[in-house]
């Protein structure tokens, strides 16, 4: 029998495993088929979700019948739930015996705030295993047919945050902004001034497309293509908000680029569909 036709059979069960743990799951960008079947199963066997403000209602519609769900959203500048106060109250209810899900957007290990979460579990000997999900370089990605990383023009991918934990930017823009490198940077939407001053002073031409995409993978997604001279400047005029990624492919030079061999070479490569 095919795992598409009965899921169980390639997933542990779960409910064998000692009570009394948390779980972090990835609900993924937006769009509710995006999560994984394990993700599934581990839903419909919780008694205690802790969701996130971007999570999607009808991720919840996976929970158990009396699984209590409970939001424990964050915004900039209003953080009723502050991280401390969520690692908390997810330790509590594993104390108490109770599976925990702390049911993330994206992916718990990118900009996820897991590693709170994963030690305040261990600093009180509770079991905690993550599910990963997809986030959203990759599902902007797929959304725009754009891939992350193209043979002979970008080798590599970096994944960042515009926003640390003291407001600043992040050190090594620099470091990251090298030819043959695929850009993307996660909570920018308020940064965006200082993100181009950055990329301008490590030699990225005014002129380098950029592209940036909002509310990945739900009804509203948006996305626009423009410069970095004027990233600001359309993210404005386009009433662009979070929740949004930009990625810049700094392709290589197409001096420093592999070509194909002997008769080949030169030759257009069209994809099969």
């Amino acid at each position: 029998m095919s795992f598409l036709q009965n899921p169980a059979t390639i997933l542990p069960d779960l409910d064998k495993a000692p009570r009394g743990r948390i779980t972090l799951v990835g609900a993924g960008p937006g769009a509710a088929d995006h999560l994984t079947l394990r993700a599934v199963r581990c839903l419909g066997q919780a008694d205690v979700i802790y969701y996130d403000r971007l999570v999607d209602p009808e991720v919840l519609a996976f929970a158990r019948p009396g699984a209590e769900c409970v939001f424990v959203g964050k915004e900039v500048g209003a953080h009723s739930w502050p991280q401390s106060r969520i690692d908390a109250t997810i330790v509590a209810a594993a104390l108490q015996g109770k599976h925990v899900v702390r049911l993330k957007s994206g992916d718990p290990s990118i900009f996820g705030r897991a590693g709170e979460e994963i030690a305040a579990a261990r600093a009180h000997g509770i079991p905690i295993d993550i599910i990963p999900g997809v986030t959203a370089a990759s599902a902007a990605a797929a959304s725009l047919c754009q891939p992350l990383t193209l043979r002979g023009a970008t080798d590599r991918v970096v994944l960042a945050t515009a926003t640390c934990c003291t407001g600043d930017m992040p050190s090594g823009v620099a470091e990251m902004a090298r030819p043959g490198t695929s850009l993307v940077f996660y909570m920018a939407m308020k940064q965006l001034d200082a993100l181009t001053a950055q990329l301008l002073l490590a030699g990225v031409a005014p002129g380098q497309p950029v592209t940036v995409a909002a509310n990945i993978s739900r009804p509203d997604e948006r996305a626009i293509t423009t410069t970095l001279a004027r990233l600001s400047q359309d993210c404005a005029a386009a009433r662009l908000r979070n929740p949004a990624i930009i990625l810049i492919e700094l392709a290589k030079p197409a001096g420093e680029r592999p070509t194909a061999a002997g008769a080949n070479a030169g030759a257009e490569l069209v994809c099969p569909v």
